[in-house]
């Protein structure tokens, strides 16, 4: 859950903090053209200023000379304007021609952006905001005043501006903007985090629980501190069902232990009975020969359901266990039965450590083996291999017998099941449920699958640590 709690977080996160950076970058970036564009305006009204008296015609005495010095102050400046800032700028007339400029080369071109806005200042308007520069954008910054005076417009001053150290300085603040999300993302990364693993810690302590007891410890709880209030009364509320479903389990096994102790004499005392009459009735009589197997059937029913009783009861014995030892001795066990019936019953048990009741894993093994041996025609094989992986050691018997099919499978283990195809073979159905129940006591589990080319696959299974 966390995999996916936590990436739509950041998700949302990083979007957020997007709709907060991106207008914030823009506006650096207007800032910056501003500032850039009313310092041109500035330096344009001063050189307005120092250009408005100098006249182009003809002039005589004082008056001529000074004008003459005004335009060269003018000329002076400008050049110290382009060779400290490196911006063109340049006074020029109505009819185009410069009065000064910087440098010499740089004149009034017949169109483009330096001719549309000399042409709005000459109208008596300053040149419209130009449009925005971006970091990755070489334009450059035309900025035109009009020159007035006595009311009319006799030239126009003109500076156009390269935008390197602009964009520089507009990259820069994008930069702090970028390292300043960065961090918050950061922070919010490690905030999700927390705050996910505090509101699921509840959660992954529930569904743990819930797999113990589905493995069989039913008497495992939830500790119901910490996360969201509402995952606290979730605990409780599963406390007091895992109670209520342990007490009625209990219930059920000391029904189900009772009542098969409390038939068990009758019963007893019935079969003798049929046993003493069998004496008064002729020889071979089927009548009582069915009754004698129908109630000695009975009699183990009642002993494999006392046995289930008390194997869902006990708790399990563990000890470190010499798995391919006992897995060997169990085939060395059942080597005559198999043999007798025809059957090949082989084993390859190496030395393989697992943690394990010795008498229940004996008990599961024999069972498992006895099926295998039990369902296997003449002529066949049963093989049974003990192998570790990892932190578990497995037991794997398999057959050559019909097996059985994926609905039977779903099926096999459940109590008093038997295939229809094997009814007429003795059994309670109540052997595996046996088995799976010794198991889970322990932590260890049992697994059917189909085994190629035919026949069935049954996997005892025990943690090593």
């Amino acid at each position: 859950m966390r995999t996916r709690l936590l990436p739509l977080l950041i998700v949302l996160m990083a979007a957020v903090l997007l709709a907060l950076g991106v207008p914030l970058a823009v506006s650096v970036a207007g800032a910056q053209q501003q500032k850039a564009v009313v310092d041109r305006i500035d330096d344009t009204a001063r050189f307005a200023a120092l250009a408005q008296f100098v006249t182009d015609g003809p002039r005589t005495g004082s008056r001529r000379t000074n004008e003459d010095e005004r335009k060269e102050t003018l000329r002076r400046e400008l050049t110290s304007y382009y060779g400290v800032y490196g911006i063109r700028a340049g006074v020029f007339y109505a009819n185009g021609t410069a009065m000064a400029n910087a440098p010499d080369d740089w004149l009034l071109p017949e169109a483009g952006e330096v001719r549309d806005a000399f042409a709005e200042a000459l109208l008596s308007r300053r040149s419209h905001d130009p449009a925005q520069v971006w970091p990755w954008q070489r334009s450059r910054l035309v900025v035109a005043s009009p020159v007035i005076r006595d009311g009319d417009v006799v030239a126009v001053v003109v500076t156009d501006s390269p935008t390197g150290a602009m964009r520089s300085r507009t990259l820069r603040g994008w930069l702090l903007i970028g390292a300043g999300e960065f961090a918050a993302m950061l922070l919010a990364v490690g905030a999700a985090l927390r705050l996910t693993g505090w509101v699921l810690r509840p959660v992954r302590v529930l569904d743990a629980t819930t797999h113990a007891i589905a493995s069989g410890r039913l008497k495992s709880r939830v500790a119901a501190a910490g996360g969201p209030p509402e995952l606290r009364r979730l605990a409780r509320s599963f406390n007091e069902m895992a109670d209520n479903v342990e007490e009625v389990l209990e219930q059920q096994r000391a029904f189900v232990a009772d009542a098969s102790h409390q038939l068990r004499n009758p019963l007893s005392a019935l079969l003798l009975r049929i046993e003493l009459l069998a004496l008064e009735l002729p020889e071979g009589n089927e009548e009582i020969a069915s009754v004698r197997t129908e109630g000695k059937r009975l009699a183990r029913v009642l002993d494999d359901l006392l046995g289930l009783a008390l194997a869902e009861h006990a708790e399990a014995d563990l000890r470190l266990t010499d798995v391919g030892r006992l897995a060997g001795e169990r085939v060395a066990a059942w080597a005559a039965a198999a043999e007798a019936k025809g059957v090949r019953l082989t084993g390859d048990c190496p030395p393989t450590t697992g943690w394990a009741d010795p008498v229940t894993l004996s008990s599961a093994l024999d069972a498992v083996i006895d099926n295998a041996v039990k369902f296997t025609p003449e002529d066949g094989t049963v093989e049974v291999a003990v192998a570790a992986h990892g932190d578990s050691a497995t037991v794997v018997v398999t057959d050559t017998g019909p097996g059985l099919t994926d609905e039977e499978l779903a099926r096999v283990g459940d109590r008093f099941w038997r295939s229809g195809r094997h009814q007429n073979v003795k059994g309670s159905g109540l052997g595996l449920s046996i088995t799976r129940a010794l198991l889970s006591a322990g932590g260890g589990s049992i697994a059917y699958a189909h085994h190629e080319p035919r026949g069935l696959r049954v996997t005892v299974t025990v943690p090593r640590n």
